[in-house]
């Protein structure tokens, strides 16, 4: 069986991921969750000629050196001066107030001397200074944050004043782990001599929690075909949207998490990528639930999952991939094999910019050196090696 090119197979699994489903949730709730609907303004901000600072609102054309002004009221922010500015009268203000009807301009404080009910300037007054239009900051039907937006701080802050108590965003899917193999124990267990500390699911869990509903792991299956299937049956039946094995996923001896997944029923699109690390990947279906056999070794696993698994949960949720980065390198590749390879890297700010220094290890399971990475340089097949400072295509590792 031929293996599968990257594209190919990252285009497969795009075609089964399902159209977004929007919900809608409170505005609390929101941060961190990708819009369904866009957010648009149903009313103008401010909602009338606000003053920027506080001082006094009056004529412009009424300020002139050493004229006085007769003060006849004031504006603050929720209690706004009701009456109207005439020639040669002026009102006190503070920041955040409506502007009273007749006045054109703001003069600051600092600039205004009071003598009882009467005001002069020691500046000159400028037509509608310090005054925040109506509609100055959005306006009635603008958008404010487009459909596909992953929501920061800063866009609840501005959903907030568009008087949004709830956001339309895409419904997260609910994921499910499995890790499977005779040697893993969970950490903080005594080793004994064969065994070795399970990390996948605790690293996909961590990868994988902003894009997901919940994550639910259902801990460690040993290499038992009959203990398999009942443990993949019990995980299948909650129907997640997701289930995500690792180890097993080739066609050993001792791999056997591929035949437990047919005989319960999952129909398997491919399971060997022309990649490294993460050559054996399986993907399939079972009804609604689409399914990832990730290989064992940790490095494989997290970086199928880079390359895979998160632009599935982005498709999902409806935000657009974002586009690969392009860095020179600190120093040179070596030559590719017929295999695309994702290389670790680190970036590194140099004096020329952001430079992306190869990390020689390319063991599957040297986790130290994936943890010492920022970003995956993406070789291709076949690639000669290229010189330091030469632009390579990188993805990052972190990030959304």
């Amino acid at each position: 069986m031929s293996l599968l090119p990257v594209d190919d197979a990252l285009a497969q699994i795009l075609s089964r991921v399902p159209p977004v489903t929007p919900e809608i949730v409170a505005l609390p709730e929101a941060v961190g969750r990708v819009l369904a609907d866009p957010i648009i303004a149903t009313h103008d901000q401010p909602p009338f000629n606000a003053s920027a600072m506080d001082g006094y609102a009056m004529r412009a054309a009424d300020v002139s050196d050493g004229a006085q002004l007769r003060v006849v009221g004031m504006s603050q922010a929720g209690a706004a001066f009701s009456g109207s500015v005439g020639e040669g009268e002026a009102v006190r203000i503070f920041t955040g107030a409506p502007v009273p009807v007749g006045a054109d301009t703001v003069i600051m404080q600092e600039e205004a001397v009071r003598e009882g009910d009467l005001v002069r300037f020691t500046a000159p007054a400028r037509l509608g200074h310090s005054i925040r239009p109506t509609g100055a900051d959005f306006a009635t039907g603008q958008t404010l944050v487009a459909a596909g937006t992953r929501l920061t701080p800063m866009q609840i802050a501005v959903a907030a004043a568009a008087n949004c108590a709830g956001l339309t965003v895409a419904h997260r899917p609910q994921i499910a782990l499995v890790a499977t193999g005779d040697e893993l124990v969970l950490p903080g267990t005594p080793l004994g001599p064969d065994q070795i500390v399970a990390s996948n699911s605790f690293g996909l869990a961590a990868m994988l929690a902003p894009y997901a509903e919940a994550v639910t792991d259902h801990g460690i299956i040993v290499d038992d075909a009959a203990l398999l299937r009942s443990r993949l049956g019990a995980a299948l039946a909650a129907e997640p949207d997701i289930l995500i094995t690792t180890g097993g996923a080739s066609v050993g001896e001792h791999d056997l998490v591929q035949g437990a997944l047919k005989d319960l029923g999952v129909a398997l699109d491919f399971w060997r990528i022309n990649m490294r690390p993460g050559k054996p990947l399986m993907f399939g279906s079972n009804g609604r639930t689409l399914v990832f056999g990730l290989p064992g070794n940790p490095v494989s696993a997290m970086v199928t999952a880079t390359v895979f698994i998160k632009p599935a949960l982005r498709h999902w949720l409806g935000y657009d991939e974002p586009a690969h980065w392009r860095l020179p390198l600190v120093g040179p590749t070596p030559p590719n094999t017929a295999r695309r390879h994702f290389m670790r890297a680190r970036l590194v700010q140099t004096d020329a910019g952001p430079m992306l220094d190869p990390i020689a290890q390319t063991d599957s399971g040297h986790t130290s050196s994936l943890a010492d990475a920022d970003m995956l340089i993406v070789q291709p097949e076949h690639d000669p090696g290229q010189p330091a400072r030469a632009v390579v295509e990188a993805l990052p590792i972190d990030g959304f």
